[in-house]
């Protein structure tokens, strides 16, 4: 999977740019505040229509702009796409591919796969639930594109009852409609919990060897899924994990009619990650965290290629100066194969490169 080229307009600080890649290793330098992680992003854009850095669309566009266009030629399964995306303030984004508009945006994963690592993920075991979470979601939404469906209804029914649980005690006919919402919530986030727990095991298969190895033989790491808890078994087919779910909602009906939230469902999953049976949040050390994430990603980059037998483009976004030596050689020792965007700082990386490209940007634009 080969991302040939990219072409922006009015895409954060860039007014208009093409840039074509080599299929292996791309080094795109500058000082900070450039533009470089914005390539990484727009890249990573066309593959979840979502943005790690962005809430809203809205903020993806030029100052000053009315409307954003990222477009990709991308080499996939023998075949080339051209993957475009068109925002627009106050307008609903165009997702197309060779042409034809999607309906959906999972259907974007069925054409290019990216994993993306930015400083912010050498935090992904000391932080909250929502992060790993994202993590899992932006993984499975990209491999399964009925995850993905079912993770986007599953937002909309409980962005409905969030409502509901808030406004209730001033408007009560709003209760003749929560039970529906919560039947809705269950139905998809039984699919959410199935999909998750076997991406997990999956994850709990392929990132232990590569965290021994970063270790250096020392430390062994495992995996925990963390879901509703009458859920005995996560793996099952969703039909037998959805009377789980409704019993639990029925249990925790009047708490969240007190609460006025949503206590209740997959949106509060989380992923335990374990060095040498200890939760990592709590007693690993930060560089014991910063391995553990990086193993985790990587992790996920093979079962990609395990799953389409293509490697997924890997977006670097300033993690090597991140990283002390042993780590940087470590990444870069795994990554050998498919296509890789790194952003740095320090131009002189380029001397360690025995191939590949080396971009320089300066206030978004390519010199």
């Amino acid at each position: 999977m080969i991302l040939q080229g990219l072409t922006l307009e009015s895409f954060r600080n860039y007014e208009t740019l093409e840039i074509a890649f080599d299929p292996g290793v791309n080094l795109i330098c500058g000082e900070n505040a450039q533009g470089k992680t914005n390539l990484l992003e727009a890249a990573a854009y066309l593959s979840t229509a979502t943005s790690h850095r962005a809430r809203y669309d809205r903020e993806l566009i030029r100052f000053g702009a009315e409307r954003a266009r990222i477009q990709a030629l991308i080499s996939a399964r023998e075949r080339e796409f051209r993957l475009e995306a068109r925002l627009a303030r106050g307008v609903r984004r165009q997702l197309l591919s060779n042409g034809v508009r999607l309906k959906t945006a999972g259907e974007l994963s069925g054409v290019l796969h990216t994993v993306l690592f930015c400083p912010e993920d050498l935090y992904l075991i000391r932080e909250g639930a929502a992060v790993r979470r994202r993590f899992l979601d932006t993984c499975i939404c990209q491999l399964r594109p009925r995850y993905a469906a079912a993770l986007a209804e599953y937002r909309r029914l409980y962005a409905h009852k969030t409502r509901i649980l808030r406004d209730w005690p001033e408007k009560p006919a709003l209760l003749d409609t929560l039970d529906e919402f919560s039947a809705g919530m269950a139905r998809a986030g039984a699919l959410i919990i199935h999909y998750r727990a076997h991406f997990v095991r999956r994850l709990g298969e392929s990132a232990p060897p590569i965290h021994l190895d970063f270790s250096g033989g020392w430390e062994r790491l495992s995996l925990r899924y963390q879901t509703v808890k009458t859920v005995g078994d996560p793996e099952a087919p969703p039909r037998e994990i959805l009377p789980r779910l409704l019993d639990h909602q029925a249990a925790h009906r009047r708490a969240e009619l007190e609460a006025r939230q949503c206590l209740s469902g997959p949106h509060k999953d989380d992923l335990e990650v374990l060095i040498e049976g200890q939760t990592a949040k709590t007693f690993a050390s930060q560089g014991q965290t910063r391995t553990a994430a990086l193993s985790l990603k990587l992790a996920s980059r093979e079962i990609f290629f395990q799953e389409t037998g293509e490697w997924p483009v890997l977006l670097l976004d300033d993690v090597l100066s991140e990283l002390d030596q042993r780590r940087q050689a470590f990444v870069l020792g795994r990554i050998e194969g498919g296509q890789v965007l790194i952003t740095c700082c320090e131009a002189d990386k380029q001397a360690s490169m025995k191939s590949g490209r080396v971009f320089h940007i300066q206030n978004g634009r390519l010199i």
